[in-house]
């Protein structure tokens, strides 16, 4: 099977194992040197990678821009690991990456309100969909955080690796409502912004159960 057809063909799933892989291989190193320098990269290429079926005849502007936001984060961390953690251009690369999942989101969005059956695909674009709320979150947070460390409290600042990981702790725990407390919002925006996405969480998910119910209902139908 080539390349392109197999990419089209188990796109959401790739997408979905990216998600989780980049999200959460943290769990198993401990080497955060590394993980910075090296796993971070690749793993902003294997996301790349793993992308590129959502966008598959969706127009070639799309894809452009695609292609330009892909080599944007997967170039940023490595010119990080070279030079240091530049303020500006670490501000850039969590706007960029804010931009770069939002682009998939929204894609995975359209493509869950157009079929009406379940399958494969579906389910794991569902699933894409909420990994990528927390990238969304995780990486807009960071970008606040970096502007003003008291925007946060209880997050560890002893590296780029731990900050984000505890992020990543934050914006799941918020977006799935449970909400431990050891992290918290210090600003009102920060404080405002926490509160809409536990908000988008929940709503994604009910709205989620609804398209999956109607669709379910007319595949049962046919």
């Amino acid at each position: 099977m080539p390349p392109r057809q197999f990419l089209y063909q188990r796109k959401y799933e790739l997408l979905l194992l990216a998600l989780i892989q980049h999200l959460f291989i943290g769990i198993f190193l401990y080497d955060l040197v590394f993980y910075q320098k090296v796993i971070w990269p690749i793993n902003m290429v294997i996301l790349g990678i793993a992308s590129v079926g959502v966008f598959i005849d969706k127009g070639n502007w799309k894809n452009v821009l695609r292609n330009i936001l892909f080599v944007s984060v997967v170039a940023l961390p490595i010119i990080l690991a070279f030079f240091g953690n530049i303020p500006h251009l670490f501000f850039a690369l969590n706007a960029i990456y804010v931009l770069f999942f939002t682009f998939i989101f929204w894609e995975v969005i359209k493509f869950l309100l157009k079929p009406s059956y379940i399958n494969v695909d579906i389910i794991s674009a569902s699933a894409c969909g909420y990994f990528l709320l927390i990238e969304i979150a995780t990486f807009l947070m960071q970008l606040f955080f970096y502007d003003n460390p008291n925007s946060f409290k209880g997050i560890s600042t002893s590296s780029p690796a731990e900050t984000y990981m505890d992020l990543v702790y934050f914006c799941s725990i918020t977006i799935t409502s449970i909400g431990f407390g050891d992290i918290t919002p210090n600003m009102y925006y920060t404080k405002l912004i926490t509160s809409l996405f536990g908000i988008a969480g929940q709503f994604y998910s009910v709205v989620l159960v609804g398209i999956l119910i109607s669709k379910f209902v007319s595949n049962s139908d046919k």
